[in-house]
């Protein structure tokens, strides 16, 4: 997959990078894979406050249906379409199951139309196919990963990341996260091999503002420049204001922990992400 860049006909083109959608079969979803999203709250709670800034607008969009869970077993999916989802920022997969159902996946790096995927302890480590990390061999890339026995896919579903099997230890194995953190998680978790797909979508440039708007999200107002009833870093004589680095309710920022320091899942993680 490559991205597209745009001679410069409109002062929105000039710095606009786009990716290009050579990857995707089709542009109409399964009717039956498709539900109503909720309805827009612009940010809004039920008495109408805004709770939630630089929310509104947006286009109108449909929700797939994902299957994350990948449980259904021993049963030989074909791959019909590789399509967009608004929702996420990875492809998604049609599959056809032989026994007649239908499913949506995250699509992995490299699969393709036609390819026959498992899941299962009887599947092989080839990518878009599901496995128990007991079962996938060491120093696999995978990604869509379970927590929990049963979860659900809950790491690496984004697009262009993943994360690595690096050991096992005891009923443990030992992930390598996409932030840098390296973790215990049960063997009996399943996890998909592969990169997740339309990883160049990183070095997309949206080009101008009305394209943020149409994604649904308004411009986004700097503390410093606020008055000081609004931020705790507004105000000031020009620019000699701000102060600590916070955030609207007073919470400093940049380096100041917020993690519960007796948290259960402390004990699951060997290495801290990279600050």
């Amino acid at each position: 997959m490559a991205v597209k860049r745009f001679k410069p006909v409109t002062p929105g083109t000039r710095f606009r990078v786009d990716v290009s959608n050579s990857d995707i079969t089709t542009n109409v979803p399964e009717k039956s894979l498709v539900v109503s999203a909720n309805t827009r709250s612009g940010g809004r709670n039920n008495t109408g406050k805004m709770t939630m800034r630089y929310m509104g607008g947006g286009h109108k969009q449909a929700y797939r249906l994902i299957d994350f869970k990948r449980n259904k077993f021993d049963i030989p999916a074909k791959v019909a379409t590789i399509e967009y989802d608004p929702n996420r920022s990875a492809r998604i997969a049609l599959l056809h199951f032989v026994d007649g159902e239908k499913r949506y996946m995250i699509a992995p790096e490299g699969l393709t139309v036609g390819q026959t995927v498992l899941s299962g302890e009887t599947a092989t480590p080839e990518v878009g196919n599901t496995m128990p990390l007991k079962n996938i061999p060491l120093g696999s890339i995978i990604h869509n990963i379970e927590l929990n026995p049963g979860q659900g896919g809950t790491i690496a579903r984004s697009a262009g990341t993943y994360a690595q099997l690096s050991a096992r230890d005891g009923k443990y194995a030992i992930i390598k996260l996409p932030s840098g953190e390296t973790r215990m998680i049960l063997s009996t978790c399943l996890a998909t091999i592969g990169t997740v797909s339309n990883g160049e979508k990183a070095n997309a440039v949206l080009g101008k503002a009305g394209r943020k708007r149409w994604l649904g999200r308004r411009p986004r107002v700097r503390g410093v420049a606020m008055n000081p009833v609004d931020h705790p870093m507004g105000g000031g004589e020009g620019r000699a204001s701000g102060g600590h680095p916070r955030s609207r309710k007073g919470l400093l920022a940049k380096g100041y922990k917020t993690r519960d320091k007796k948290k259960t899942s402390d004990r699951y993680i060997i290495e801290r992400r990279k600050k």
